[in-house]
């Protein structure tokens, strides 16, 4: 009998469903998700990359997947909204717990997170992965590359990521050019939503800059994601600086102007035309979060991405109001 009311995440046995347990109490793991390193039959591996030594302004993003798992358990308590169901009546997940780095040899990390995602990948999952500053996104992608090729990249972001420092080998602000260049993206299908810094050249990616997003809506913003697109082997990179400080004040380098909630929120949503490959959501930087708004946003962010993945795996729910 698979049933215990606290601690699921290390007491319970089966991979799939949702047993009801106190959101303020018991072991965290995302979304209640059971702790296990064996991956067969898994549809989706959560795991953490808790680094930030590439930051440029404000650290403590390592302590990102802590507080985004700590903000998903009021989440994982209930059906899921919009959409209805519990994605995990159709969806195999679990929390795979935390990359091991050593923090004392900086230049091993990229090869460690490449080596994390490739036997992740070569069990047959797919990755969901927390970080972290937003390096992290540049190994993973690696592995993803080996396996699928060169990805289309769907980036949500205050800061292009692509600012030409010379080939510093951590930079969170430069690990998409390096990318580029390295050809495990391919910028012609690739596209950034919500940026709202300057660079003195797009390298190829479309932009869709903040106020443009604004000024457009969601429906045009999602129509020019599915044409760049089209349907190549999608990687998303969500950083959470995308969203207004307003609404994530908790990360390294906030800027305003930026994303609302739910805006981020029905971009994800709308995200299920797209053959994905994986996700990123990375620059929760808890230290400087206010009532866990940022990390909350996060989990919602993730969570609802896992609900889209359900519904591309046939899940079916009952909509209740005018959605």
């Amino acid at each position: 009998m698979d049933y215990v009311d606290s601690d699921q995440a290390f007491l319970k046995q089966q991979v799939k469903g949702t047993k009801h347990e106190m959101t303020y109490a018991g072991a965290l793991s995302f979304l209640r998700r059971k702790y296990s390193r064996d991956l067969d039959g898994v549809d989706i591996t959560i795991s953490g990359i808790p680094f930030d030594g590439a930051v440029t302004n404000r650290p403590g993003t390592r302590f990102g997947p802590r507080a985004i798992r700590a903000a998903s358990t009021e989440l994982a308590s209930l059906t899921a909204f919009p959409f209805g169901f519990d994605p995990f009546d159709t969806l195999a997940v679990v929390d795979y717990g935390d990359c091991a780095l050593d923090p004392h040899n900086p230049q091993s990390i990229p090869d460690t997170i490449t080596n994390h995602a490739r036997g992740i990948l070569a069990s047959g999952s797919k990755m969901l992965t927390f970080g972290g500053d937003h390096f992290v996104a540049l190994p993973l992608i690696r592995a993803h590359a080996e396996k699928h090729g060169p990805v289309a990249l769907v980036q949500f972001d205050a800061h292009c990521d692509t600012w030409d420092d010379g080939g510093s080998p951590l930079n969170h602000g430069s690990m998409f050019l390096q990318g580029c260049q390295e050809g495990v993206i391919d910028p012609s299908r690739s596209i950034q939503v919500g940026l709202r810094t300057w660079n003195e050249s797009d390298h190829g990616f479309e932009i869709l800059t903040s106020p443009w997003v604004h000024r457009n809506g969601i429906p045009a913003t999602l129509d020019a994601i599915m044409d760049r697109v089209g349907d190549h082997p999608a990687y998303i990179s969500f950083d959470i600086d995308c969203l207004d400080p307003a609404f994530a004040p908790g990360t390294g380098t906030p800027v305003p102007g930026g994303l609302a909630s739910w805006q981020a929120l029905e971009l994800i949503r709308g995200l299920t035309p797209l053959n994905m490959i994986g996700m990123d959501l990375v620059e929760v930087s808890p230290a400087y979060d206010h009532a866990d708004i940022t990390a909350m946003a996060a989990a919602n962010v993730a969570h609802d991405w896992l609900c889209v993945m359900a519904a591309k795996a046939g899940a079916k729910g009952h909509i209740v109001g005018k959605i």
